[in-house]
């Protein structure tokens, strides 16, 4: 084939450091755009981000320039940095090592898109913790609950 074809969508989520609630209404808003530009930046483009105070979702389409870990990796780091700045309330943020990416059918887009803007709804009933539980099933991934929240 003369040319490389991609179009991988995927939909990220990772907590907070100790799933400490920093994500406030005072910044949400501004941080869902922060990390939509990081993932822009870095020709990832973000189909929808958002969250909840403990946690966020970012549904972007996956470049063919940068692997998995280095779009993670500089979504984080860059983020964390400038919730900082933000104000003395933000100056112990850090996020959680790890996170969960997993591919999304371009046929479910709709759906993930509505989940991520249904965050703070659908936590009124599910904890972030049964949330990831429920996409490491629904995805077949192998974990060890011992390292999954530490």
């Amino acid at each position: 084939m003369p040319q490389s074809l991609s179009k991988v969508y995927v939909h990220i989520t990772f907590s907070t450091k100790n799933r400490h609630p920093f994500i406030d209404n005072e910044i949400a808003q501004e941080l869902w755009a922060y990390l939509g530009g990081i993932c822009k930046m870095l020709e990832c483009d973000p189909v929808r981000v958002g969250g909840h105070n403990d946690h966020i979702h970012i549904c972007c389409l996956l470049s063919k320039k940068i692997t998995q870990i280095k779009l993670l990796e500089e979504v984080k780091k860059s983020s964390s940095k400038w919730i900082k700045t933000k104000g003395r309330q933000y100056e112990k943020f850090y996020w959680q090592d790890g996170y969960g990416i997993f591919s999304v059918n371009p046929s479910e887009i709709e759906s993930v898109v509505k989940y991520i803007e249904n965050q703070h709804e659908h936590h009124k009933k599910r904890t972030f913790q049964k949330e990831l539980l429920a996409f490491l099933k629904k995805y077949n991934v192998e974990y060890d609950e011992r390292y999954l929240w530490n």
